[in-house]
Parts: structure tokens; C-alpha cells; sequence
């Protein structure tokens, strides 16, 4: 077995690492109570996954097929070990989560291959082609929409092809601002990679822990700083892609004019066209210094005209976000209780100024807490507070400071750990992300709220939809929603999740926003592509995938079905 890190095969997260706690966090419980009708005091709890008690269908790779795979990539670097195949069979969407603790399983791939090399990478996807295998290729596994399983009804041997051994940083060239890089490496060792020569890449999506570089150009990520850093299309500036008949090679040219772009052809493509191997990403000078501001507004349009506005103000800050009501109200209930006097002193003047904004006139209920992070000198960062300070105020927000901005920039990872915490108490959580123009963003919130509401009142549930807006650009911004309820037990779930989300996907169709941000496509929202794309566009796209695979041997079918018959 290769020393590549995977993570637990039941969940989000490394083995070991503790489970989400609230019993040091006084307002979460009767948050969850309150809003979902789960009391985590009484609520029963799920033991851990047994996987002994799990039924692996067996692999279907034959000898021939194991030596076949051995002679490109050595023996030890295939595995057809049980735990290893479900590991690599499905990402991490709460889909995935809850069949894989059914041990729902159908199709699971038959073996597991780590390249070293991009040759060998090259190779296996030349001996797919020969032997009529299907290959899948593999990352940090964090997927949440189906872009790593295959057909349940496929019938030839599937192999996951995992890039967790190409995990170098090639090259830097500080000169340009530019870094060579395998596409198997996860986000922290990038970072700390870069970081040793004063460097980032600046992209830090949600799944960033577990997640890789080549996942990230694979599914078009956008990353929580892409105000500044620009979303993953903007900061590759070459890459690599293994073919079954060679390397497509595209060099790190800052733009270029020779007809329509490859690179924008293979970045979203999910294995599609084959494995991404190596990036060239555009890299930036550490901060002097890094401050993450926190504000409150007094109701979610004065939060959303404000971040219009700081969008086309001269203010250039690495990111900003405000949560609505519902999620705002979500975050002070994850505080935790204060432990010293300081902390209390804290709490205390939190209090104070609820109650001033109350004698304001603010309903304290309908506030809505953004954060703004700025990055530079000292006196840039000063500058660049002011201007932000002004259009808040403009709009009747106030300035909270530093203290809960740096908390947020702390818990910004946490969410799936919380997720899976309430999954294990019977509780359905999950995400739906969007972008539209400014000029619709209060219209697709408040349809898509109200779309949800209608469909748990259809399942007779009391359900929770919270939202942010992150990723502004000049023309618009990203919508992030997340939902959660308490849902019927084994696979009547997956139709309640199904309901809710399909819901959420359709209300994005007939708002005229996007299918999807940066999660990708896969499988969850290939339904939807005619909508997003139009039909031609769809056969544009289809007939791409047709010609560069004509035998479906690549991740076949997500995105897009193309299989004939």
C-alpha cells in the first residue's frame, strides 16, 4: 500500500480527529431544537461504522487484469483491498455519506492504482483503452456531486486512478509569479510548500484540507479568497492532461489568442478527457499583514448592497461575505461558552450592544453578520478599512472588529464536521450553491428560501435553509445555501434529500441563476445542464467528450450522458 493520505472511509476528515462538540457551545442545542425539532440531549446516536459488518461486493478485476496494471504502475502500487475500494468508491456528499453507512454499495471499482509518474498515469489510461477498462480519476475524494462513482450499472472492471504519489512542487519561477506543481497535492502541503519561499497560491476552497490541486481544476473550484486570488481558471496558467495517446502539453503563457481555449476545455472537465498531471499556477508574495474585519447589517439587503458596493469601490480585499438571518443566528449559536474572565468581559459587551442596536431600532432577529479580509501593508490594510467602513455605515452597518472576524478565519473549515455530527443523529445537512448578477441576487434568495420551505412542509418536516454570499465579482456574486432536517431513517432519506435539493437546483433554473458555483457537475446536477447551457450547448459539449473517448473509458457519463445505448 502507498503512503498516500485518504480519508476515514464513513465520513469527512482524517481517522482520529474528534467529533463536533456543543457541550461547551451553550446556544447550539437550543439552536437545533428551535429550528429542526432535534434535541441533541435526547436524540439517539449512531455507533461508529463497523466495516466488518459491511458487505463489499468482490472485486472483478481477473489476475490478468491485476498483472496488466502491476506492469505499468509495480505490484504494491495496486490495491484491491476491501477498506482501500470503498474509500475511493464515492466522494463525500451526504448522498455518499449515507449509502456508504447503509453499505449501500453497487458499483464499486475493482481496483486502486497509484501512478508515480506521469508516464505511467499516461499508460494506464493507454491499457484502459486496450483492455476496455474504465478509469476513474481520484484526488482528496471530497467530491459532493457524484463525480467519482461509477455507473451502477457498469460491467467492465472500473479502476480509481489515485494521483496521491504525484505530490511535488516541480518548479517556482518568482521572476513570474509562477509555480510547477503535481497535480496530486493537497491543499496544506501546497501551501506550506509555497509558504517556505514566501509564497500562496491564494485559493482556499471549503474542501481545502483533504482536497488536491488537480480536483481543483478538474471540477472549476473557486476558492474563499478569489476576490483577490481569482477562482481556479484564473490562477492556472498551464497544465498537463495524460491521454490514452500522449500529453496534452499547454505552457504557462499569461493569455494567448490560438483559437478557442484548451485549457478552459480541460479545466471542469472531471476526468472527462482524461488525468490532469501537473499545473502551472500563478503564484503571489506572503501579506505583510492579514486582517479579517467583522460587520453587522441590520438586514440582509443593507448586507447585500453593501457588498455590492465594495465590489466597485477602489477597495481590492481578499474576500467578503455576509451570512443572512438564518445563518448569522447559526454562527453566534457555535460560540463557545467563555472560559476566562476576559472571554465573559467579552460576551458581556456582546450582550451590551444587542441591546443598543435593539434601542436603535434594529430587529436583532433579522441581522446579518459579514466578514472582509484585507491583505498588505500596514497602511494599505488601514486604507482599504476605511473605504469598507464608509459603505457599511452608508447602509446602516457598524463595525464589529477584529476579534470575531479572526474566530471566523479559525471555524472556516468546520461545517462537514458539523454535518456529519447531525447525520449521526438522524439529521439530513447539505449544500446548494449558485451565482447570479447583482440585480437578482435578492430575488434567487428569496425564491430558493421559500422553495425549500415548500418542500419540507411537503414532507411534513421542520426544515432549516441558511445562506451566505461569498465571491463577488463586478457583474455579481455567489449565493451559497445550506439546509438541514430531521429525515426518515435507511434509504427513505436519500428520496427526502432528493426532494429538497432537486427543489433547490430547479428554483436556481427558474431564477435565472447558475446550476452550480464551484461544486462541479458529476452526477447531482447533470439534470439540469440542458437548463444552464441550452440543448446546443449541451451538444457542443457532448460532442467533445464523444470525440476526445469514443469508448467511454473516461469517468464516463458525468456531466454529461453520452453513452449510445
Amino acid at each position: 500500500m502507498p503512503e498516500v493520505k485518504h480519508q476515514k472511509w464513513w465520513g469527512w476528515g482524517y481517522p482520529g480527529i474528534p467529533e463536533f462538540r456543543y457541550d461547551n457551545k451553550p446556544k447550539f442545542a437550543p439552536f437545533v431544537r428551535r429550528h429542526i425539532g432535534l434535541d441533541l440531549d435526547t436524540a439517539e446516536v449512531a455507533p461508529p461504522p463497523d466495516f466488518a459488518a459491511l458487505d463489499v461486493p468482490a472485486s472483478r478485476a481477473s489476475a490478468d487484469d491485476l498483472a496488466a496494471l502491476a506492469s505499468v504502475v509495480g505490484a504494491d502500487n495496486v490495491v484491491t483491498d476491501d477498506e482501500c475500494r470503498i474509500v475511493h468508491w464515492a466522494g463525500r456528499s451526504v448522498r455518499d455519506l449515507i449509502r456508504t453507512r447503509l453499505g449501500d454499495f453497487t458499483r464499486v471499482p475493482d481496483a486502486v492504482a497509484y501512478p508515480g509518474t506521469e508516464d505511467e498515469a499516461q499508460r494506464l489510461l493507454a491499457l484502459a483503452v486496450e483492455r476496455d477498462l474504465v478509469v476513474i480519476p481520484f484526488g482528496g475524494g471530497t467530491s459532493i456531486s457524484g463525480s467519482l462513482q461509477a455507473e451502477d450499472a457498469e460491467d467492465r472492471v472500473v479502476v480509481t486512478v489515485d494521483l496521491g504519489r504525484l505530490n511535488r512542487v516541480l518548479d517556482v519561477d518568482e521572476h513570474s509569479g509562477l509555480a510547477r506543481v503535481q497535480a496530486g497535492i493537497l491543499g496544506p502541503d501546497l501551501e506550506h510548500a509555497l509558504g517556505a519561499r514566501g509564497l500562496t497560491m491564494g485559493h482556499v476552497p471549503d474542501s481545502f484540507t483533504y482536497s488536491t490541486l488537480g480536483g481543483w481544476v478538474a471540477t472549476r473550484s473557486s476558492g474563499m479568497q478569489s476576490d483577490k486570488y481569482g477562482d481556479i481558471a484564473d490562477i492556472v496558467k498551464g497544465l498537463r492532461l495524460a491521454r490514452p495517446t500522449g500529453v496534452v502539453a499547454l505552457r504557462d503563457l499569461p493569455s494567448t489568442s490560438t483559437g478557442p481555449s484548451v485549457r478552459e476545455m480541460i479545466i471542469g472537465s472531471e476526468g472527462r478527457l482524461g488525468i490532469i498531471t501537473e499545473v502551472t499556477i500563478q503564484v503571489h508574495r506572503l501579506p505583510e499583514k492579514r486582517d479579517v474585519i467583522a460587520y453587522m447589517f441590520p438586514t440582509w439587503d443593507a448586507a447585500l448592497l453593501s457588498l455590492h458596493d465594495i465590489a466597485r469601490s477602489e477597495a481590492r480585499p481578499v474576500f467578503t461575505r455576509a451570512s443572512d438571518a438564518a445563518e448569522t443566528a447559526f454562527s453566534l449559536s457555535t460560540v463557545k461558552a467563555p472560559a476566562s474572565r476576559l472571554g465573559r468581559a467579552k460576551a458581556a459587551a456582546q450582550d451590551r450592544l444587542w441591546d443598543y442596536l435593539r434601542l436603535r431600532g434594529w430587529d436583532t432577529d433579522a441581522m446579518c453578520i459579514g466578514y472582509v479580509c484585507f491583505e498588505g501593508s500596514p497602511k494599505h490594510n488601514e486604507a482599504e478599512q476605511k473605504i469598507v467602513k464608509e459603505i457599511v455605515g452608508r447602509h446602516g452597518g457598524i463595525v464589529l472588529g477584529s476579534g470575531p472576524g479572526a474566530m471566523y478565519d479559525q471555524k472556516k473549515f468546520d461545517t462537514p464536521y458539523i454535518r456529519d455530527f447531525l447525520l449521526d443523529r438522524g439529521t439530513v445537512g447539505d449544500v446548494s450553491e449558485t451565482a447570479a448578477p447583482w440585480s437578482k441576487l435578492a430575488d434567487v434568495h428569496r425564491r430558493v428560501r421559500a422553495a425549500a420551505q415548500r418542500t419540507f412542509d411537503g414532507l411534513g418536516r421542520q426544515g432549516f435553509i441558511m445562506c451566505h454570499l461569498s465571491h463577488s465579482y463586478h457583474s455579481g456574486a455567489c449565493l451559497y445555501f445550506t439546509f438541514a432536517f430531521v429525515a426518515d431513517q435507511g434509504k427513505a432519506s436519500l428520496a427526502q434529500y432528493d426532494a429538497v435539493k432537486s427543489a433547490i437546483q430547479q428554483e436556481f433554473m427558474d431564477a435565472g441563476a447558475t446550476l452550480s458555483h464551484h461544486h462541479g457537475v458529476g452526477v447531482e446536477h447533470r439534470p439540469w445542464m440542458e437548463q444552464d447551457l441550452s440543448p446546443e450547448g449541451v451538444a457542443l459539449l457532448a460532442g467533445l467528450f464523444r470525440s476526445a473517448d469514443p469508448g467511454d473509458h473516461l469517468n464516463p457519463d458525468k456531466v454529461l450522458r453520452t453513452r449510445q445505448g
